[in-house]
């Protein structure tokens, strides 16, 4: 199995200082996946910018005008939670770029499978503004990307971030070539991704929405998946499936409430391969969204390329947390199930 790895020290110049997103959580990445060996089987794919037109397939050209002039200015703030140094708009360009990298040679062939390994993230990144840490929606742009570069007709996006991924549901909502599949805490961070928002128009159905209470964990999470995303995924057939991973679901990660694993996620993973070997000849590529306790996101990322080159142990240092069974799963299951029409 040939997985490729897109990475650049570019990512290492959107210098947010402080902010709870920030350069070293790829420089622990990285580093830890040189340590544990697995950097060396990975195929490297360096990332090139994103044109101005591939950025303009999400984003009106006004909003780009202000982030790259916002840049040149020195930088600042965006919106309360999104800040940019004065080389942010080059990293956010190979950000974009990079997974656009990613999608090609995984289409092309070149690799079975790929990690983008790139910051700032973009779930929350709406046509015309920033939203969340994220300056441009690197996962959207990289679906319009593949739709129209390779002819497809049916990408499905599986997002499964502690936070809603508002800017990518809102980028297809009314488009029937996208399936986004999102697992979120909820109510939480940005407020969206209610089970009754399945689309709108010809994308109606192409919606799907899993939201999560805090506390739930791994089991919550499976179900989820095998339940939900995979008959939905079957249904729509995609030659393509993009994933927006984000670490934070993890019980150790302060910003949310959630009791997830590495090796649960390890197990979505699984799951999305399968899905895409099943579906769309193994056609799957992993984008960096959020996480923020370094080792976790360190050693999610490594499980995650672990599965991909199908090592079949699983290393997880941090273990499961004690799970109390929260009341309602079923129910709450049985009413997205019933949304979706699965039996």
């Amino acid at each position: 199995m040939k997985a490729g790895l897109v990475y650049d020290p570019v990512y290492l110049e959107h210098d947010t200082g402080g902010h709870v997103e920030n350069s070293h959580r790829l420089t622990t990445a990285i580093s830890y996946l040189k340590e544990t060996g697995i950097k060396a089987k990975l195929t490297c794919l360096p990332p090139r910018p994103a044109l101005l037109e591939e950025l303009e397939t999400v984003h009106t050209l006004e909003y780009i005008s202000y982030v790259k002039n916002k840049a040149e200015n020195g930088g600042g703030w965006l919106d309360p939670d999104t800040v940019m140094s004065p080389k942010s708009y080059e990293a956010a360009l190979y950000a974009a770029g990079g997974l656009l990298v990613a999608t090609e040679e995984v289409m092309k062939g070149d690799v079975d499978n790929a990690f983008a390994l790139v910051r700032p993230p973009g779930h929350h990144a709406l046509n015309d503004r920033a939203m969340g840490f994220c300056i441009f929606n690197n996962v959207a742009i990289a679906a319009k990307f593949a739709l129209s570069k390779f002819n497809l007709n049916r990408v499905l996006i599986a997002d499964f971030d502690v936070h809603h991924g508002n800017g990518t549901q809102d980028a297809f909502y009314a488009d029937p070539k996208v399936l986004y599949f999102s697992t979120h805490q909820y109510p939480f961070y940005p407020g969206t991704g209610w089970m009754d928002e399945t689309g709108m128009g010809e994308g109606e159905g192409t919606t799907a929405n899993f939201p999560m209470a805090a506390g739930w964990g791994d089991d919550e999470y499976l179900r989820a998946f095998n339940e939900v995303l995979i008959p939905v995924a079957r249904r729509f057939q995609p030659q393509l499936i993009l994933v927006s991973a984000g670490f934070d679901a993890h019980w150790a990660d302060q910003m949310a409430m959630m009791r997830a694993s590495i090796e649960g996620f390890a197990q979505m993973v699984v799951i999305l391969k399968g899905l895409a070997a099943e579906l769309c000849q193994g056609r799957l590529v992993f984008t960096l969204e959020g996480g923020y306790n370094l080792q976790v996101v360190a050693s999610s990322i490594k499980a995650t390329l672990d599965v991909l080159l199908d090592n079949s142990e699983i290393d997880d240092p941090l273990g499961k947390a004690e799970v109390r069974k929260l009341e309602g799963f079923d129910e709450h299951i049985g009413a997205i199930k019933g949304i979706h029409n699965i039996r």
